[in-house]
């Protein structure tokens, strides 16, 4: 992987072999706020580095003094960052024992999961906190780590990977290969925690959400006008409705579909194919019957009917103006 993000939004923490030998038989835990790390248990201490959410932490001890807890850590914290080349740091020293969760604190992975919906959260928030993504990304994959048992374990993984996937490809669309018409002429998102998602949780509505996240990695830049794009794309977004019927995303999916069949009978109509312009409207049109039949109470059934009108009206799809094109259409 090349680019900042991709090195950077990473969901595993680089553990050196010191610190293992150093803490193997010490507590696992993270933090669920930001806490100053100290030289000893006193906030007048000299400071030596700052614990972020859901950084990997091992807990050598606990302490009280003067009434405050405290607790002893080691804490791998990345630099580098204004160079583009994390580095992983390993910094001991001794933080607000409050903000410790480990894995024998009750109820641990409600509170570590809790904290990472509410980073989530700021995340979205216009003004949010900085980098709250990230601490929700980490957030989330400390409490699968931490909680491998826990009813929620799956969605704690799922959440992890699809904030990774969907910083780094906001990095990937940004840039200018991304206008190009093949996806092969592009940057790929990382699909190694997509995949490890699946295999630790087959036939499930996760599984079913990372294998959407993957059809990105196969989407088409910029269609160019051309007919090859759209056609490849219906069929991926069929196929997979055919492998995942039971996925919260197959109605969406049968909608990008039906919806790419409509720009074909504008693209084909343009190019003076009538016989496959048509076809392309039986298509759309059996597409977005499906949905509906389907999927009566979805939020794509409105769209569904809008993109029907279109059809049946004449109403260009494809172009300036288009009608009803998938939130990401780019093209």
């Amino acid at each position: 992987m090349s680019s900042f993000w991709q090195r950077s939004l990473i969901l595993f923490s680089v553990i050196f072999p010191v610190a293992l030998g150093f803490a193997a038989d010490k507590e696992h835990g993270t933090v669920i706020r930001e806490a100053p790390i100290y030289v000893s248990p006193d906030t007048r201490a000299q400071r030596v580095g700052t614990a972020t959410r859901g950084r990997d932490t091992f807990l050598m001890e606990r302490s009280t003094l003067d009434g405050k807890p405290w607790a002893h850590v080691l804490v791998v914290t990345e630099t580098g960052l204004d160079t583009g080349f994390p580095v992983g740091k390993e910094v001991s020293g001794w933080v607000d024992g409050k903000v410790v969760i480990t894995t024998s604190t009750p109820n641990g992975d409600q509170i570590i999961f809790g904290e990472a919906v509410d980073s989530e959260r700021q995340a979205e928030q216009r003004g949010g906190r900085r980098n709250a993504a990230q601490d929700a990304m980490r957030l989330y994959y400390r409490m699968y780590e931490y909680f491998p048992n826990s009813p929620l374990a799956g969605e704690a993984f799922w959440r992890a990977a699809d904030i990774r996937w969907q910083l780094e490809r906001a990095g990937v669309l940004s840039r200018p290969s991304a206008r190009e018409m093949s996806p092969d002429a592009r940057e790929q998102i990382d699909e190694d925690t997509m995949k490890e998602l699946m295999k630790k949780f087959p036939h499930t509505k996760w599984s079913d959400l990372a294998a959407y996240d993957l059809i990105d990695n196969k989407l088409c830049g910029d269609w160019k006008g051309e007919a090859r794009c759209p056609e490849k794309e219906s069929e991926i977004y069929e196929r997979y409705v055919r492998d995942h019927p039971q996925s919260p995303k197959a109605a969406e999916a049968i909608y990008n579909a039906s919806w790419r069949q409509a720009s074909l009978v504008d693209i084909y109509r343009g190019n003076r194919q009538q016989d496959k312009s048509e076809k392309a409207k039986k298509k759309a049109l059996e597409l977005t019957a499906e949905l509906a039949s389907k999927f009566p109470d979805s939020d794509w059934k409105p769209r569904a009917q809008t993109l029907t009108y279109a059809l049946q009206q004449g109403i260009v799809v494809y172009g300036s103006g288009n009608v009803g094109g998938p939130d990401d259409q780019r093209k």
